[in-house]
């Protein structure tokens, strides 16, 4: 996975975790195990009564162990998403 992932430094990311949150940013940096450094990033919230709330963390370390998916942002896309109209329910824990 880490061999794959030099492909996406400078570029923004969305990360899912194991405990369902999401996370975009601008990947600047990992690890052998998978440990990630996003830089300008936030957080969305998923509710099913209110749009997607960003929350803003700007530098943001996630461990490796915790991290579920991650891949490339379209930015162009993602620009054109209304996300205060968006409803959806937040995503669960990985369950083993």
């Amino acid at each position: 996975m880490a061999s794959g992932l030099e492909s996406y430094i400078n570029s923004v990311v969305s990360i899912i975790t194991a405990d369902g949150r999401n996370f975009i940013g601008t990947l600047k940096g990992f690890d052998q195990t998978i440990n990630v450094i996003l830089d300008e990033s936030h957080e969305r919230v998923f509710s099913t009564n209110t749009g997607i709330e960003q929350i803003v963390l700007g530098l943001h370390i996630i461990r490796g162990d915790n991290i579920a998916v991650i891949g490339q942002l379209d930015e162009t896309l993602d620009a054109r998403l209304d996300l205060s109209s968006i409803r959806g329910e937040p995503l669960g824990p990985v369950v083993h």
